[in-house]
């Protein structure tokens, strides 16, 4: 019976970390400023890197800090529950797997999401703050250099997993469920930017800040 318990609150917890990664606030910031659905434009893509191509810098950064919050709580909260219930250091992993999808395939948008990247790094900041602050410093160093969203979120969900094994035992304790976790993001990341990738390598990417009256056509 206690087993069955502890099946039904995990599986609970994780419904519940899908749900919470399923709210996108680049459609809802949008809503409340007066702007444009971030569906209809640019990228096609509802995350923060599209809603700054409204002009917008506080619409942007409230998105990212939105979505990436909502990660972070999916984490805590499972967290909570698995040192309350002695659930398991595997439930805020797989809490953090779950709103990572709910984000790229939220229910709410007809799983049609947005890309992952502010979500992931708040999971990451969940699981290990540490690891979250390096992944970040990679995004925040790629994306200065180059002026390429897409590409700095692609080598900085490359960089996790390995940051992840080279700080083990070292930074952090190493778990195989996180370790499994960190790699399937980055796995999912590197697939949502696959246009991107295409488009970095023919050279007709738009850098950041770029407007959605320069970027024509809704792209995938």
């Amino acid at each position: 019976m206690a087993s069955a318990t502890s099946v039904l609150i995990s599986l609970v917890v994780i419904f519940g970390a899908y749900i919470i990664g399923s709210i996108s606030f680049a459609v809802i910031v949008s809503r409340l400023m007066g702007l444009d659905d971030p569906r209809t434009f640019g990228s096609g893509n509802p995350g923060a890197t599209n809603v700054l191509r409204t002009g917008n810098k506080k619409a942007a950064i409230f998105t990212l800090v939105g979505d990436a919050l909502k990660g972070w709580v999916a984490v805590f909260l499972a967290t909570l529950m698995a040192a309350q219930f002695g659930l398991g250091a595997g439930l805020p992993a797989a809490a953090a797997l779950a709103a990572f999808l709910g984000h790229v395939y939220p229910i709410f948008l007809k799983f049609k999401g947005g890309k992952g990247v502010a979500t992931a790094l708040g999971v990451l900041a969940g699981l290990e703050p540490v690891l979250a602050l390096a992944t970040l410093a990679t995004w925040l160093i790629v994306a200065y250099a180059s002026r390429y969203s897409s590409l700095a979120a692609v080598l900085a969900a490359i960089f996790a997993p390995l940051y992840y094994l080279f700080g083990a035992n070292i930074a952090w304790r190493l778990q195989g469920s996180v370790t499994f976790v960190l790699i399937i993001i980055a796995v999912v990341l590197c697939y949502r930017h696959s246009a991107n990738i295409t488009r970095l390598m023919k050279g007709t990417e738009p850098k950041i800040g770029k407007s959605k009256g320069q970027g024509g056509k809704p792209k995938s």
